[in-house]
């Protein structure tokens, strides 16, 4: 039977025109009127996703046709939009960016994928009536993309709109002025998570004044009917075999919420601890993501945690640690200055002043390197600023034959049963059984 989801994508012409704030806003907006929200994000970002979980108060996943596939991208909105009154997703970059010069993996490839009208983000600080050339180009680009409306962002006056507003292509459903203060701050791998700031809750009163909330409902209540899609989250999870502990905390926060459901459904209870601020608890694996660890290296380097973890990675205890993750279960990171970390993998981790590596990975676990993940095809993103050297007898565990990884088309450093990548997986069913499985296995070795 085909269901009913309202829903819309806030896409803009480019990166910074804009997008991040107003979808945020429109988040904002709308559950101040008492909708509840069902938030998006396409791509492999991190950080988006947490403001927008904050400002909608259900989790927002990404959507990424690269990491997931055309049948993914519906099956994961489809299943995480049950109960929501409309879906919002936040675009990537220019709306027809994809890989390699192309459509895939786009915002556009996602709003295909799901009937979904467009939204655009004009960024119109700097010019007035050209901006209806770029609207223009953008409506014929592609005629399978239905853009029903533009905000007109970083407007400077009331002139500056009366001028704009003298012709329309396309529904002007929003004119934003020039937002003073400081907003929402970046660092290197982006904006600062949802807990370090609040700025962008504030931009729900700039949408809901500057914008036809009225108009932008309409828009994603004509989005068509859509099939019926069986997730997994439909399935009956696998009778509990073993306990994964998650990092999670300021130091380590970059995790596809897919990635933890998936391990439930292969039959782990996750056992959430601050490495920083916690004791290690009773576990049978551990899986440490990526985020921040160069922030927070000395309170990392102070901590029993990093001492408890090493000591059970010596015992055979399995670990899978991705970037951030990587870099904790290294030696050391220099930062502003070295710091000791848990020291299981034969590497030491430095940060540099410029970006190591950014874009999509593609890879395998081989059979031949003995590791617990062996056989299991990879999928995923890297960006990092950050690189790793390792001891001349390191062993690799991750073959490349797209992106960066560590070094020479390698990833993954595996010692004991520890993994580390640069890689930020989008985990598959494959690899959470043996995952698992292996975590059950040292459980029932008596640890």
């Amino acid at each position: 039977m085909p269901v009913t989801i309202p829903r819309i994508v806030v896409a803009g012409t480019e990166s910074g025109c804009g997008k991040t704030s107003v979808a945020g806003g429109l988040m904002a907006a709308l559950g101040e009127r008492g909708l509840q929200v069902q938030p998006f994000k396409t791509g492999p970002d991190f950080i988006d996703p947490t403001h927008h979980t904050a400002l909608c108060g259900r989790v927002s996943r990404n959507l990424d046709t690269f990491m997931m596939g055309e049948q993914g991208v519906l099956q994961v909105f489809v299943s995480a939009s049950r109960g929501a009154d409309i879906a919002v997703i936040e675009g990537a970059m220019g709306l027809f960016d994809g890989i390699d010069g192309t459509d895939f993996a786009s915002t556009s490839h996602v709003a295909r994928i799901l009937d979904a009208p467009v939204l655009l983000v004009v960024n119109a600080g700097a010019a007035s009536r050209s901006v209806h050339a770029v609207v223009r180009g953008f409506q014929a680009f592609d005629p399978r993309i239905r853009i029903t409306g533009v905000i007109f962002n970083r407007l400077g006056s009331a002139r500056h709109r009366s001028m704009i507003a003298a012709e329309e292509y396309v529904p002007a459903i929003g004119y934003i002025p020039r937002q003073g203060g400081p907003g929402v701050q970046s660092r290197h791998l982006g904006l600062v998570m949802a807990h370090e700031s609040d700025g962008m809750e504030a931009y729900g009163a700039v949408v809901r004044d500057s914008c036809n909330l009225d108009a932008i409902l309409a828009i994603s209540r004509s989005a068509p009917e859509m099939p019926r899609i069986s997730s997994s989250d439909e399935m009956p999870e696998a009778g509990k075999r073993a306990v994964i502990g998650i990092a999670w905390d300021r130091a380590f926060c970059f995790y596809y919420q897919d990635n933890l459901d998936r391990l439930r459904q292969a039959g782990a209870e996750l056992r959430f601890f601050s490495p920083m601020d916690d004791r290690l608890p009773d576990t049978d694996g551990l899986y440490i993501g990526g985020g921040y660890p160069e922030l927070y290296a000395g309170q990392l380097e102070t901590s029993q945690c990093r001492h408890a973890i090493r000591e059970m990675a010596d015992r055979g205890m399995p670990v899978y640690d991705e970037c951030g993750g990587l870099m904790y279960l290294s030696r050391s990171i220099s930062a502003d200055r070295e710091y000791r970390m848990a020291g299981i993998l034969p590497a030491s981790a430095e940060m540099t002043d410029r970006i190591q590596a950014l874009g999509y990975v593609k890879g395998t676990f081989p059979d031949y390197t003995g590791s617990w993940a062996g056989a299991s095809p990879v999928l995923g993103h890297e960006f990092h600023y950050s690189r790793v050297i390792c001891d001349r007898d390191a062993r690799f565990s991750l073959c490349l034959t797209q992106g960066t990884g560590i070094r020479e088309g390698n990833d993954g450093l595996t010692e004991h049963n520890a993994v580390g990548t640069y890689t930020h997986a989008y985990f598959n069913d494959t690899f959470c059984r043996q995952f698992v499985a292996a975590a059950e296995a040292f459980r029932r070795k008596g640890k």
